[in-house]
């Protein structure tokens, strides 16, 4: 038969930590904070990194940006507005499907008790109704 361990005393657990920590060399026993080791004054620039070379593209004219027309933004309004309508016709199809499935599954479960109740109340109400047979 398998006998548990007596658990350990707090001071040997103490004693375990304090190896582990002179083993790994940590004697700083503060977590070091993020904002010590950062300089505001030492993070560069961008503009400070890269300089800008002159280009024949600006020289030249740049080509007009494609406009885009209230109709074609319109038209992808729409798209996806049909496309949310009907991804949520097909979730709420299938989530009456699952619901449909889950009260039939209740059904069938419950079936024979109320079909034994059914015919307990209606041997009650005949034998009441109806004279007892003499054979």
């Amino acid at each position: 038969m398998d006998t548990p361990k007596p658990p350990q005393k707090p001071a040997q657990l103490l004693n375990d930590l304090e190896s582990i920590r002179q083993l790994l060399g940590d004697e700083n026993l503060e977590p070091p904070l993020l904002i010590d080791s950062l300089d505001p004054d030492s993070i560069p620039l961008l503009s400070e990194i890269v300089t800008p070379q002159p280009s024949v593209a600006a020289q030249q004219p740049s080509p007009q940006p494609a406009l885009i027309t209230p109709a074609q933004s319109l038209r992808a309004t729409v798209t996806q507005s049909v496309s949310r309508d009907s991804e949520m016709n097909r979730l709420d199809s299938e989530l009456r499907a699952a619901a449909q499935l889950i009260l039939q599954d209740v059904i069938d479960d419950f079936v024979p008790q109320i079909e034994a109740e059914l015919k307990r109340r209606l041997d009650a109400r005949l034998s009441r109704l109806l004279p007892p047979r003499r054979p």
